[in-house]
């Protein structure tokens, strides 16, 4: 098996553990119970092994395998197959995979699939479903509340992410109008990688109201009505959730013009600068130019002061033009 495999099962009398992964089928078959398997960074024989217990469409085993698929629902004769994202608690800005095999009773989690060693938790999912489970065990709905529960709290560790890179994105803004011209290159490079970061969250978290959208149109038909109702409260979480997605797409748009326009306007004032000392040094420029001319009938050539002169000229249209220029604010 893999590196975690825990199968429980839930009834009125209470929880217990599965220790023996064989008796899963005989645990599926009793319709007073409630099984739920969760495996992390399963093997070939994890597959073919939930693929037998609860016979599961080949299909849906295929598209668990094949890791980093965007979000969405297949609906088979005995089960159906989602596949969603959630948020790390480290890393939030990150999404890994969460395959989820749902039946009438019984309930299938596939995480950490093709040797990703970090997964998203299951724990605040499996705390609220233990808290909650009596009165919809009583009605028979217990396995519709279950997946709220998990794609409930996959929902809610999104605005965490959301508040990250919130926080991200007004730190960059501070970068942008506070650090100099040798640091814009770096904050050009994490303004890119923020906006890298928020496309691959909308591509994974936006299709995944297409899901919930079927679920309340009753394409699963282990989620009764009773429980629909907490699914519509979910949709509402989710469009909150792309609303804040568009949000920030919007303010980082506007950074990274806001960053090259500040980057423009730098250029700028360089080459106010150098316009401006360039054409201070024309003039003293000019002066040497025309006493380095070859010609006899120059004025003050032959005279003592003719230097003394020149080099008053030169100092005279360079302090004028100095001064002209930083009265303008060119330098």
């Amino acid at each position: 098996m893999g590196d975690v495999l825990s199968a429980r099962v839930f009834s009125l009398d209470g929880e217990r553990s599965i220790d023996d992964p064989d008796q899963i089928s005989d645990e599926v078959a009793n319709e007073s119970v409630l099984v739920w398997v969760d495996l992390f960074d399963p093997t070939a024989e994890d597959y073919a092994w939930i693929e037998r217990e609860f016979g599961l469409h080949p299909l849906a085993i295929d598209d668990a395998r094949r890791h980093g698929q965007r979000p969405k629902i297949d609906i088979y004769d005995t089960h159906s197959f989602i596949v969603a994202y959630g948020a790390l608690e480290d890393h939030p800005a990150d999404l890994c995979e969460v395959d989820i095999f749902i039946g009438q009773r019984w309930l299938v989690t596939v995480r950490g699939a093709n040797g990703v060693h970090v997964a998203w938790g299951l724990d605040h999912a499996r705390d609220r479903f233990r808290r909650t489970r009596g009165e919809h065990e009583h009605r028979g709905d217990a396995v519709g509340f279950l997946l709220y529960s998990i794609l409930d709290d996959l929902v809610s560790g999104y605005f965490d992410a959301l508040d990250k890179t919130e926080d991200d994105l007004e730190r960059l803004e501070a970068m942008i109008f506070t650090s100099s011209g040798d640091s814009q290159p770096t904050v050009q490079e994490l303004l890119l990688d923020l906006r890298r970061k928020l496309l691959e969250f909308r591509r994974r978290a936006v299709p995944f109201r297409d899901v919930v959208l079927a679920i309340l149109s009753g394409e699963v038909p282990w989620v009764d009505d009773h429980t629909r109702l907490y699914f519509n409260d979910l949709l509402n979480h989710l469009l909150r959730v792309v609303d804040q997605l568009d949000t920030q797409r919007e303010l980082l748009s506007n950074a990274v013009d806001a960053q090259l326009a500040t980057q423009a306007n730098r250029m700028n004032v360089i080459m106010k600068k150098m316009t401006s000392w360039g054409a201070i040094l024309i003039g003293a420029t000019l002066v040497t130019g025309v006493y380095g001319m070859n010609f006899k009938n120059i004025p003050l050539l032959d005279s003592e002061y003719g230097y003394v002169f020149s080099v008053a000229t030169m100092l005279v249209i360079t302090i004028g033009g100095y001064f002209y220029f930083k009265r303008k604010d060119w330098l």
